[in-house]
């Protein structure tokens, strides 16, 4: 008989957060899957999802990436209360992939925007994008193009039924 997965923490590649307006300001291409250097009480509260990445944003630094702004919010029973909450942190890459990222945002216009917190087999991941910044006239066609999409699927469904 197969087991039951438990409810809370979730399975194993469980989502701790997302960055939903990534995708709304930024035309995302290519993503990658990097580690991230934390310290023992940011581990506890990223597992409670307590973690905020909508104006965080990643750069290369001497051969190395850094996500800067993620705020990751204290965790209540850690004794050290000093840590700063929106400090850079490390993101674990291979030497390959930072050449290649690093040659893909030297074009104008493009950042690395991380998307996603995982969990992956008991480590937290951070899943980064590369993205260029959309216009306001770019977000009024794609909330355009949604709402066409949503129509259609409305009638669709509706169709169905009768």
């Amino acid at each position: 008989m197969a087991r039951k997965k438990k409810k809370g923490r979730g399975p194993e590649g469980s989502l701790l957060s997302g960055n939903r307006s990534a995708g709304h300001e930024f035309h995302l291409d290519k993503r990658y899957e990097a580690g991230i250097v934390l310290t023992g009480p940011e581990v506890k509260s990223a597992r409670e999802g307590r973690v905020n990445l909508k104006d965080a944003y990643a750069r290369i630094k001497n051969g190395e990436v850094f996500l800067y702004n993620a705020h990751f919010s204290p965790y209540t029973h850690a004794n050290v209360t000093d840590q700063d909450p929106v400090r850079p942190r490390k993101l674990l890459l291979h030497a390959a992939e930072i050449r290649k990222l690093a040659k893909e945002i030297d074009t104008s216009g493009m950042t690395l925007v991380p998307t996603k917190l995982y969990l992956k087999g008991g480590r937290i991941k951070v899943e980064i994008a590369v993205g260029r910044g959309k216009r306001s006239f770019d977000k009024r066609e794609t909330a355009r193009k949604k709402e066409a999409q949503r129509e259609m699927a409305r009638a669709r469904g509706s169709r169905t039924l009768d």
